[in-house]
């Protein structure tokens, strides 16, 4: 029988992201698993190599995204996941190189995840990072189109 102990939900704070949410609650009800929540706060300097755009410094960036984050995160567990068993974490980096990582540090052994974050332009330039964690992923990943659900 397949025991899943510990699901990887990893949660972009968007509203597609969200709609994941009761398909990881009800694979963690099922199989009694504990749930880990992933943000990843993506590192934009890796896109600003050879151009000039004013921005804020990367620093000050990263400090004030994992701040947002934290803070988003709270507000997202405390109104989605109570009386669940979840543990939270928010890293900085590629997110599909985060996920990976994070299965193989938590002993994950399913990951749930929305196949569309963000659309257009943005989706153009960084790729799709459920296609990447589904090809390389040492763990099944269960991908729930947000665009498909109610």
């Amino acid at each position: 029988m397949v025991e899943i102990k510990k699901i990887l939900f990893p949660f972009d704070l968007t509203h597609n992201g969200s709609k994941v949410f009761p398909y990881v609650l009800s694979v963690s009800e099922k199989y009694g698993g504990d749930i880990c929540l992933l943000h990843v706060v993506e590192d934009l300097g890796k896109w600003a190599g050879g151009m000039y755009i004013p921005h804020l410094p990367l620093e000050q960036y990263r400090e004030d995204a994992l701040k947002g984050a934290e803070k988003t995160l709270d507000e997202v567990c405390e109104e989605q996941l109570k009386g669940c068993s979840f543990q939270k974490k928010i890293v900085y980096g590629d997110p599909a190189e985060e996920i990976l990582k994070a299965v193989d540090s938590e002993g994950i052994d399913l990951v749930v995840m929305g196949t569309h974050g963000r659309k257009g332009l943005e989706n153009a330039l960084f790729g799709s990072v459920a296609r990447s964690v589904v090809k390389r992923s040492p763990v099944p990943v269960l991908t729930v189109n947000p665009y498909k659900i109610q």
